[in-house]
């Protein structure tokens, strides 16, 4: 009996084993493997076609610490982040609260809310350029028609708006979702005996809805930050970091150095040096937020 128990036991290792054995490989194959990578080729200089031509040490790392075009697109970064990422969290918590306490035709309301979130910020760049140009654009024209001029495209704070606002368009259904799901999960009992005690909906909103909804609140935040400090695809796809160099975000500066450029060494220590910084930042939000929590 014993021997058959050892069996089994060995056989129920064996089977978890094999269900984590897909995660680790993702883990090293995608996480791991390819940060040492970037870590062993901010060292060297690397020729397309060639190869590793030769170590140079902290050569890549001084160079991109003195280039004003890497923290010119780390200041846009941080710009386009903290622009976006407020907004939408409130947006879509607000609009998530007002499903909750019962908006009428609210069935017809969360696809529409959510539609956005299911197309590629590709496809929604491109969108954007013939909603925002200035020949004839949707946008555009709708504004001129009040008196409203803006050069949307043509201008490094009017292509950066018209990322923000694309962008905050996207990503509020997200928070949105992500809100919704911690509302829900709030007992009917709770709203009902808070709605006994408040004057209005903004109080039961401000004292009951949003301190029992925060933790999850929290996961959305962190979530937003990560997403807006890669963003690539949507400002890529409908301003390509131009007019000029005014709306390069760090993937777009660190794209066309490491890809367009073939400069590997210097886009692998750009990479390297983001890295740490978003670390850093996503390390001190969380322990602000776990504080907050507590």
């Amino acid at each position: 009996m014993a021997v058959i128990a050892s069996a089994q036991s060995k056989a129920e290792r064996g089977f978890k084993y094999a269900l984590l054995a897909p995660a680790v490989i993702w883990v090293i194959g995608l996480t791991f493997f390819p940060i040492v990578a970037a870590v062993h080729f901010s060292f060297v200089n690397y020729v397309l076609g060639e190869g590793i031509t030769g170590f140079v040490g902290f050569d890549n790392y001084v160079r991109v610490l003195t280039d004003g075009g890497f923290w010119y697109s780390i200041f846009i970064t941080l710009v386009y982040v903290l622009v976006t990422v407020p907004i939408e969290v409130c947006a879509g918590f607000v609009l998530a609260w007002i499903i909750t306490i019962g908006l009428p035709g609210k069935s017809f309301f969360r696809p529409i809310l959510t539609a956005p979130l299911f197309t590629m910020e590709v496809a929604i760049g491109y969108l954007g350029v013939t909603l925002f140009t200035d020949q004839g654009g949707l946008v555009t024209t709708l504004l001129a028609a009040v008196g409203i001029h803006i050069e949307w495209l043509s201008t490094g704070a009017g292509g950066l708006a018209a990322a923000m606002i694309l962008d905050m368009w996207i990503w509020t259904p997200f928070v949105f979702l992500m809100s919704l799901a911690g509302l829900s999960a709030i007992p009917n009992d709770i709203y009902d005996a808070a709605m006994l005690e408040a004057s209005s909906h903004w109080e039961v909103f401000r004292h009951v809805a949003l301190p029992l909804a925060w933790p999850v609140l929290t996961i959305a935040i962190l979530l937003r930050i990560i997403e807006g400090m890669k963003s690539f695809g949507l400002p890529y796809a409908l301003t390509s970091g131009g007019p000029g160099t005014s709306t390069q975000l760090f993937s777009i500066m660190a794209d066309l150095t490491t890809i367009q450029f073939t400069d590997f060494g210097r886009g692998s220590a750009m990479g390297v040096l983001y890295l740490i910084l978003v670390s850093v930042v996503i390390t001190i939000f969380f322990k602000q937020m776990r504080k907050r929590i507590e």
